[in-house]
């Protein structure tokens, strides 16, 4: 089991120096946000396809920082048709008022549109699999983080799903004791407003009927005993947390009914402990992958 929130970083060092650094929260789906310098442009679908590779589900910040070593020859690109204008423009100025024109090469070099160095639009490809051997070795620290998380994770949702099972077992033990204390109940004040005259007991029994069906909470019992063992044996493997969230889902649900269908105030308790534990399983979930 994985977690979704994690943190990788992974640093390649030679002719050139690469530092990956991922970060991920929670995501219904994978959202990866990449900031990375310009000469890493024509690689972004192959990045996309290594995190895709890795981690399936979830928001990731991705940061890469470059610096390159590497001596590569330089060019400058000069605007001979822009300097002949500036020249020009400038013995005009002398001629009409008589300054001198002190104009040379150098001082024409410092227009920054006479002369700029030539960007290089090539794609580098011998950076290619630096980059991608880089940003997969970060991929693999990530992963390890959110292994030992997911593990955290899963050690607490079991923990719960424990104290769910025993307050289900708490309910399953107090529902035939409702069952007779309200017989109980109904027959004392059947009793009080007949003074003295024998209770009907098939009306009796009638009425406690009714109530037991209105009142019963067998179906919800079994139910949430069985997402226990659903839950406990989807758990065990990996890429489960959509599957989990629904199961968790149906938890809720029968916990709903039983608060509704409860005429106890203990069982209405119990009831709201197996809530309280789901909706912190259910916080858990959300962050599983």
């Amino acid at each position: 089991m994985y977690s979704m929130t994690g943190y990788g970083k992974a640093e390649y060092k030679g002719e050139v120096e690469l530092t990956v650094e991922v970060k991920t929260v929670n995501n219904r789906y994978l959202d990866l946000n990449c900031k990375y310098p310009r000469v890493f442009l024509p690689f972004d679908d192959a990045i996309r396809k290594c995190v895709q590779a890795k981690y399936p589900r979830g928001h990731m910040d991705m940061y890469i920082s470059f610096r390159d070593k590497r001596e590569k020859e330089k060019t400058v690109a000069v605007d001979l048709g822009l300097a002949k204008a500036y020249y020009a423009a400038a013995n005009q100025i002398s001629s009409a008022t008589g300054v001198e024109n002190d104009l040379t090469a150098t001082s024409l070099m410092r227009f920054a549109d006479v002369i700029a160095a030539e960007s290089e639009d090539s794609v580098d490809e011998t950076l290619k699999d630096v980059l991608l051997q880089t940003v997969s070795a970060a991929l693999d620290r990530l992963n390890e983080m959110r292994k030992v998380e997911g593990e955290k994770l899963l050690d607490d949702m079991l923990t719960r799903v424990t104290v769910i099972e025993k307050t289900v077992e708490k309910i399953a033990l107090r529902a035939p004791e409702i069952l007779a204390a309200h017989r109980e109940k109904l027959s004392a004040r059947m009793a009080e407003y007949l003074n003295g005259v024998a209770v009907d007991e098939s009306r009796l029994l009638s009425e406690v009927a009714v109530f037991a069906d209105k009142c019963n909470i067998d179906e919800e019992i079994t139910r949430l005993k069985s997402h226990i063992q659903q839950f406990r044996t989807i758990a065990k493997g990996d890429g489960v947390g959509k599957k989990l969230d629904f199961l968790i889902q149906e938890f809720n649900r029968e916990s709903n009914t039983i608060c509704s269908k409860s005429n106890d105030s203990k069982t209405t308790s119990y009831a709201l402990e197996l809530k309280c534990e789901i909706e912190k399983i259910r916080e858990q979930v959300q962050n599983i992958e």
